[in-house]
């Protein structure tokens, strides 16, 4: 199982959606990708994503100004 950390600070909605489903899909079952965010909609995007996906949410977090997403492709 891999583990890697992306930032997306900076970027606007639906970017870091989009860069999160398009890292995912070249994720092996057991991986664990954690992204950090600035954009407060991600709030909102990240868990319809991974609704759709069917991928798991394990933690989020906010830290001043950035959220952070821990997901584990299932």
């Amino acid at each position: 199982m891999a583990e890697s950390t992306v930032s997306m600070r900076g970027l606007k909605c639906p970017l870091p959606a989009l860069k999160t489903k398009k890292l995912l899909s070249r994720m092996a079952a057991g991986d664990v990708l954690t992204i950090e965010c600035t954009d407060p909609l991600t709030t909102l995007d990240i868990p319809n994503l991974l609704r759709e996906t069917g991928d798991k949410l394990e933690s989020s977090d906010k830290k001043g100004r950035v959220l952070t997403f821990r997901i584990r492709k299932t």
